[in-house]
C-alpha cells in the first residue's frame, strides 16, 4: 500500500508529508515539516475528504488511484478552500472529469477567485445538509473563521468521524505515524500543535470556541484534521488545550522571559532574573532572546505561560525594534490575560518600560502590568539587586495566586 493508511473501515489516508518546505505560509518555520492529510471512502460512492497542496500532488494522486483502483471518484468535499488543500483540485479533475465537489457557497467563491477552475462541478452545501454514499451518511457543521470564513467540517454519522478541517491540526510530518497513539504527543507534538494553532487560528478564538460547542453536541469517535496526528482517544486531552488556547488561558503557571539584547547588557539583566528566579525555587522558567528567536516560537510560548517577563533597551526614544514586532503579533493574534513585568535599559533616556506598558494597557487586552519594573542605565551593578531581588520574589508571588 506504499504510503497509504487504512483509518478505518473503508476509510483510508491518502495524504503526504512535505519536508522540503522550510516557511509554512512563507512566513513560519517547520523543521519538522508538514502533513497534508486527504482521506478516502470507498462506499457505493467513493468520496475524497480534501485534497493536498499541490507540492505533493504526484505521490497524492498515485496513493488515491493506488485505493481506487478500477473506480471512479465521485465525489470531492471541501471543507476548507484554502491552496494548501486545494492545490490539486484541477488535477483530479482531470483525471475524474465526472466529479462533484461537494462544498460551501463562500468556498465555491473562493475557488473562483483562485483561478480553481470547478464549473460544472459544484454540489453546493448548507449547515446541516446530509449526504448519502451509500452505508455511510454525513452532514454538514458550519466553522467560519477556523480560520477562514468558508470553512465547515463533515461529520460521519454512521461512523463517528469528525473531518475537521484546520481544527485540531499540527506542524509536523507524520512520518509513517498516523494515529495519536502510535506517537509521545505530549512529547513529540504539542509544542507542534501549540505553534500551529496559536499563529494560525489564535486570533479567532470565539470562533473556535462555537465550534466546540458544536462539536460537543455530537458523538465523536475519530478526528481526522488536515494537518497532522488523527485522534482515535484521548479526546479530553486534545479539547482542553483548544479550549484553554481559545479562551487565552494559560495552560501552565510559570514565567517566560523574551529580551532583546544590543551588546548584551540586558541579556545579561534577564538571565540574573532567572537564575535568582531558580535560586528561589520557581523553576517553570523560560528565556528567549527576541532577536533570534522566530516569532512564531514566542507567540506559542506567550500562549503557554502565565507570566511573561517583557526586557529590551531603548531604542531611538521608542521600543527596541524586534520588540516592538512581538508586541505587534501579540495584538494581531489577540493574546490577551496574562501578567507581565517589565525590565527597561538605557544609556541616557531610559524609557521602554514606559512605552511597553503602554502599548501592553492600550492596545492589547485584559493584561495585568506588575508594579515592580527594574529600570537599568546601560549595565546591572549592585546598585539594581535590590529591585531585581523585588521582582522576583512578586513573580513568584504572582504565580502563586
Amino acid at each position: 500500500m506504499y504510503t497509504v493508511r487504512k483509518v478505518a473501515e473503508d476509510l483510508y489516508w491518502v495524504g503526504g508529508n512535505d519536508v522540503r518546505l522550510a516557511l509554512f505560509e512563507n512566513m513560519h518555520p517547520i523543521p519538522r515539516g508538514v502533513s497534508y492529510n486527504s482521506y478516502l471512502l470507498i462506499d457505493e460512492k467513493t468520496v475524497l475528504f480534501d485534497a493536498v497542496d499541490w507540492a505533493i500532488t504526484q505521490d497524492f494522486i498515485r496513493n488515491v488511484e493506488m485505493v481506487l483502483g478500477d473506480r471512479e471518484l465521485d465525489y470531492l468535499v471541501v471543507n476548507h478552500m484554502e491552496p494548501d488543500h486545494c492545490g490539486s483540485i484541477e488535477e483530479l479533475i482531470l483525471r475524474y472529469p465526472k466529479l462533484k465537489i461537494i462544498s460551501s457557497e463562500k468556498s465555491f467563491m473562493l475557488m473562483h477567485q483562485f483561478n480553481y477552475h470547478v464549473d460544472g462541478h459544484e454540489d453546493q452545501v448548507e449547515e446541516g445538509d446530509t449526504r448519502n454514499f451509500g452505508k455511510h451518511t454525513v452532514t454538514f457543521v458550519a466553522a467560519p473563521m477556523v480560520h477562514w470564513p468558508e470553512v465547515m467540517m463533515t461529520y460521519d454519522i454512521t461512523t463517528g468521524t469528525l473531518f475537521s478541517a484546520d481544527a485540531f491540526g499540527s506542524f509536523g510530518a507524520l512520518h509513517g505515524a498516523l494515529f495519536n497513539d502510535e506517537m509521545n504527543f505530549d512529547r513529540d507534538w504539542i509544542d507542534d500543535a501549540r505553534r500551529y494553532y496559536t499563529n494560525i487560528v489564535g486570533k479567532y478564538g470565539p470562533f473556535v470556541q462555537s465550534a466546540l460547542k458544536k462539536a460537543a453536541t455530537i458523538d465523536i469517535k475519530m478526528i481526522c484534521p488536515l494537518h497532522g496526528p488523527v485522534w482515535r482517544n484521548d479526546f479530553g486531552y486534545l479539547l482542553d488545550k483548544y479550549d484553554k488556547w481559545s479562551r487565552y488561558e494559560p495552560e501552565e503557571k510559570g514565567v517566560l522571559i523574551i529580551y532583546g539584547s544590543m551588546y548584551g547588557n540586558t541579556e545579561y539583566a534577564a538571565e540574573s532574573l532567572a537564575s535568582l528566579l531558580h535560586d528561589k525555587g520557581m523553576h517553570n522558567v523560560r528565556v528567549y532572546d527576541v532577536s533570534s528567536t522566530d516569532v512564531s516560537y514566542l507567540i506559542a510560548e506567550t500562549f503557554k505561560y502565565s507570566h511573561i517577563v517583557l526586557a529590551c533597551p531603548t531604542f531611538n526614544l521608542g521600543i527596541y525594534p524586534p520588540m516592538k514586532n512581538y508586541l505587534n503579533d501579540m495584538k494581531a493574534l489577540n493574546v490577551q490575560n496574562r501578567t507581565f513585568a517589565l525590565i527597561e535599559n538605557g544609556s541616557w533616556a531610559p524609557q521602554s518600560g514606559t512605552l511597553m506598558s503602554e502599548y501592553l494597557d492600550e492596545e492589547l487586552k485584559m493584561m495585568n502590568i506588575m508594579d515592580e519594573t527594574l529600570s537599568i542605565n546601560s549595565a546591572i551593578t549592585d546598585l539594581d539587586v535590590p529591585d531585581l531581588n523585588s521582582l522576583v520574589d512578586a513573580l513568584i508571588e504572582a504565580t502563586k495566586e
